[in-house]
């Protein structure tokens, strides 16, 4: 495709049905906002200017797209009264180029595919062209007019259709590529003679078949692609269809679901051979898993990178976690940000551990949390084992080094070194650092008081 192109998307609609204070195309699916969807499609295509018509809730929708999509520029144009899309398009008209083609797209649908936009564009060679679908019921769109010869003649909205036209199947998906000098000439132009009072996009296709331009015609490969969202209901419906789309990749590409219907699958997701997926697990952000991993019911994972062979047990959170081949993790474990889990290491039930390192063959197995620590290879650190790495201002640094034996319910009161080999007897506050093979003891002496009587409850 050649820089030529532009992109019009509009994104100025209210979405008053979703019953929100967010404008709708901030709405989310699959983690992602709609509109999101859209410019990623966009960016994935060789476009020259991205012009993007906002309304309401503007301020929300430029701060929430310039902050995820900054390498993208995006040029701004509100449109200030909603008085239909050929409006919407033509108050773009002076950031618009002259010369070019513009793919017309919105921002409540979502899906269109990067293929179907590049197709779109080749069939445009005579000054337009667009997309549309044959479906079973085509009530409330709008309907693809034909002559006798089979040319597109006019597109007909619902309210404004005969009993004849309503019959029509083909409908209008509403996504044009038009040339650039056609929308500057026809967009000034409409009218809003119309039921509905309103400046029909769709009038441009008659000024086109009036200028005896041959409008081409593509249909996309899934029907979803077209389908918008206006409410809640159409927005979970779409949600569904396109998680399914998205399992049924990954399960050519040699995923094992245990259900298909329940995983979610919020950003992007690449593994290698026999793997399994149970039931409730969600995905999100770009996720990596390698070969012959397990994932038991209930998991979230995100960000994350997942070696071969590892088992993560029911109801683990796993975010921004690089994890190696041979780990086993939970249940009910918590990583994190910025942790790293080497090879062959174990993270046990309710354990939390965040931006720490854990070495080669090293556990933590039981009840435990270790924050800004770095463990050696072959440590095992005991039940309910605590970094203190938090004084209430700043966060300080636990080594523990290799081989290294901690004992139940201590504290490690950071900065502080545990030396190799060294071992932390069960129940200690340590404040020092220990040397290598030494044994610490950091514990009140006990006390024992012989023939001590019980209290007894008092007679009412």
């Amino acid at each position: 495709m050649t820089n030529s192109l532009s992109v019009i998307i509009l994104a100025a609609g209210k979405g008053t049905r979703m019953q929100s204070a967010k404008p709708k195309v901030l709405q989310t699916l699959a983690g992602k906002p709609l509109l999101g969807h859209v410019l990623d499609t966009c960016n994935d295509l060789t476009v020259a200017k991205t012009i993007v018509v906002y309304g309401f809730g503007g301020d929300q929708v430029q701060s929430a797209m310039d902050t995820r999509y900054a390498h993208l520029p995006i040029t701004w144009v509100a449109q200030t009264e909603q008085l239909g899309t050929g409006h919407a398009v033509k108050v773009t008209l002076d950031e618009l180029p002259k010369e070019g083609q513009s793919l017309i797209l919105y921002g409540d649908v979502p899906l269109v595919s990067c293929q179907t936009l590049t197709d779109l564009q080749a069939a445009n060679t005579d000054g337009m062209s667009m997309l549309t679908l044959t479906v079973d019921n085509p009530f409330g769109l709008g309907r693809i007019k034909r002559d006798a010869s089979g040319n597109i003649e006019a597109i007909v909205e619902q309210k404004d259709a005969s009993a004849t036209e309503q019959k029509i199947k083909e409908i209008n998906s509403g996504i044009y590529c038009v040339d650039n000098a056609l929308l500057h000439k026809y967009l000034p132009k409409l009218s809003n003679d119309n039921a509905q009072s309103e400046y029909y996009l769709t009038d441009i296709v008659k000024m086109a078949v009036a200028d005896g331009i041959a409008i081409a015609a593509i249909e996309p490969e899934h029907t979803f692609e077209i389908e918008g969202v206006n409410n809640r209901q159409q927005l979970a419906s779409l949600e569904r269809t396109w998680q399914g789309k998205l399992v049924a990749d990954l399960q050519e590409a040699g995923i094992q679901f245990a259900d298909p219907a329940r995983v979610d699958i919020r950003g992007t997701l690449s593994a290698g051979q026999d793997v399994f997926v149970d039931v409730g697990v969600v995905f999100e952000g770009d996720c990596t898993l390698g070969d012959n991993v397990y994932i038991e019911a209930g998991c979230v994972i995100k960000n994350a990178n997942i070696g071969n062979a590892c088992h993560i047990k029911p109801y683990c959170v796993i975010d921004r976690t690089e994890v190696g081949s041979g780990v086993d993790i939970g249940p009910f474990a918590n990583l994190r940000p910025d942790t790293v889990l080497s090879d062959n290491s174990k993270v046990g039930n309710f354990v939390e551990i965040k931006k720490s390192v854990i070495g080669q063959g090293s556990k933590v197995n039981h009840l435990s949390y270790v924050g800004d620590a770095i463990v050696g290879t072959d440590a095992n650190i005991g039940a309910g084992t605590i970094t203190c790495n938090y004084d209430g201002v700043n966060k300080s640094q636990t080594i523990i080094k290799d081989k290294a034996f901690i004992g139940s319910n201590s504290s490690l009161v950071a900065p502080v070194t545990i030396g190799e080999s060294a071992v932390v007897a069960a129940g200690s506050v340590i404040t020092e650092n220990v040397e290598n093979k030494a044994l610490a003891l950091g514990r009140a002496r006990q006390v024992q008081k012989p023939d001590f009587e019980r209290p007894t409850k008092k007679s009412k």
